[in-house]
């Protein structure tokens, strides 16, 4: 049985190396000075994604909600082996919290889909609160399995996972349709394929199409 997957990803600022120029005089970070990154346990939910698309078949989207430019982080979904990306884009979601955000991504879910599994990471490096995903499969009405680090079987609308506690290890089985979240121990990211990247470097959202077209016209 084959699957049509969705993993949720996000564009988050690269707070690896904080210097001085990036920091506010009331010493908060300037965000906007930061360059931007694909949110490494998302990067990794796509890598568990492509793997279980290799091993049973379907397909692979990405779903972001974010400024235009999250859709580089699409293009980088798309080097990796992605088949289908989507944007959810608009001034009023700047700030949104957890709550809000999850509300969006759900209500995206519900028109793209439906989708057998939903992939995501456990957290984003710039809030760390391990909300979304738990949340939006609270709106989704759908079960889910958290802190995910090895899918050990998928059988017709079956999934069995092992996944990590704070002492070792457990294993457990899930109905489909389900959404887990993944921690970054799960997969090694695979590096862009050079065919993709050439295929999709110029790629554009349907938003960035109908922009080009009215500075056109």
């Amino acid at each position: 049985m084959s699957y049509n997957i969705l993993v949720l990803v996000k564009q988050v600022p690269d707070t690896a190396n904080i210097s001085g120029e990036v920091m506010k005089p009331d010493g908060t970070v300037n965000r906007a000075k930061l360059p931007a990154i694909f949110n490494p346990e998302d990067k990794v939910a796509l890598e568990l994604a492509l793997q279980t698309r290799e091993r049973y078949g379907g397909t692979v989207k990405a779903l972001t909600m974010g400024p235009p430019k999250a859709s580089e982080l699409l293009r980088e979904c798309l080097y990796m082996g992605a088949d289908e990306t989507f944007l959810v884009s608009d001034r009023k979601f700047a700030g949104a919290d957890t709550l809000a955000t999850s509300y969006v991504l759900a209500a995206a879910i519900q028109k793209l889909g439906p989708f057998d599994i939903i992939f995501a990471g456990r957290q984003a490096i710039d809030g760390d609160t391990a909300q979304v995903g738990p949340q939006t499969a609270e709106k989704l009405h759908m079960p889910q399995i958290t802190y995910v680090e090895k899918i050990l079987e998928a059988k017709n609308d079956t999934i069995t996972v092992q996944r990590k506690l704070d002492n070792g290890h457990e294993v457990v089985q899930g109905k489909l349709p389900l959404l887990m979240t993944v921690i970054k121990e799960a997969a090694v990211p695979r590096p862009f394929k050079a065919k993709r990247v050439m295929a999709y470097k110029n790629a554009r959202t349907l938003m960035e199409l109908e922009k080009m077209a009215e500075s056109n016209s």
